[in-house]
């Protein structure tokens, strides 16, 4: 059996300018759906948060955030950075892999560092990442979307955010969660305009067809699910609604 644990690292609030979310679309456009979900319409607000699994053998970090307050979520669930066995990245945007390194160093010196081939070879052609991928390289185990990567946890490809961008199935007993990283950003935009130009996709295009494609099964599904950017812990369920879709938390704490 699995022990799972939302743990919060940082928070994002950007500016309702059109240039992320609602790309090719007016602020006023955008402020209306924010308006009709009763958030302000002057700023879009992303939670940044990672899941802790523990295993009977091992602890499994899935992403690390950008390496804001998550050593202290993690040291009030009880554990040491040197406790993580394995660290499975979802993608390696720096709000998912920042984590990894702390002064130089590797975060959690003991883990394995998971991510599929694909991400990796995008990770080290990417100059900002050039201090973390130096840091990391040589610690860094690949596999291909489909794969088991850790007892109970399979990978699940999402491509389009990123070329390698995966979630995890974890299963634990008769019980399922599914981190979808980033295939949904906003629980209020990505769920009511998911067609909507998201510029944080390396291929606009194919994060879209993810997105739609995807909520529309977790909707049919209603499965369980993380979504690290929804707000904190990011658990829930994704319903239909009309056309489109919502947000339906089940828990309103970390674990």
């Amino acid at each position: 059996m699995h022990t799972i644990v939302a743990l919060h690292d940082a928070q994002f609030v950007r500016p309702n300018d059109s240039k992320i979310f609602g790309v090719g679309h007016s602020p006023e456009e955008v402020g209306e759906v924010l308006k009709a979900a009763g958030a302000p319409t002057d700023t879009v607000t992303l939670s940044v948060d990672a899941l802790l699994v523990k295993g009977p053998k091992r602890l499994i970090l899935i992403d690390t955030g950008v390496g804001g307050a998550l050593q202290q979520s993690l040291a009030q669930a009880g554990y040491k950075p040197e406790d993580v066995t394995d660290v499975l990245i979802t993608h390696s945007h720096p709000d998912h892999i920042g984590g990894l390194v702390k002064d130089g160093k590797l975060a959690f010196p003991k883990a394995a560092i998971r991510m599929s081939s694909a991400e990796w070879a995008f990770a080290k052609k990417n100059g900002q990442l050039e201090d973390i991928v130096k840091t990391i390289d040589g610690h860094v185990k690949t596999f291909k979307p489909g794969a088991n990567v850790a007892s109970g946890i399979t990978s699940v490809g999402l491509k389009g955010h990123t070329p390698g961008h995966v979630g995890f199935q974890i299963v634990s007993g008769k019980e399922k969660l599914f981190d979808i990283g980033d295939t949904v950003h906003s629980s209020i935009i990505s769920l009511a305009k998911p067609e909507w130009p998201v510029s944080f996709d390396n291929d606009v295009a194919g994060g879209e067809r993810n997105r739609i494609d995807t909520l529309k099964k977790l909707a049919q599904t209603n499965e369980l699910i993380f979504a690290p950017h929804f707000p904190f812990p990011g658990v829930g369920h994704i319903q239909s609604d009309g056309d489109r879709f919502k947000w339906e938390p089940t828990l309103t704490s970390g674990q």
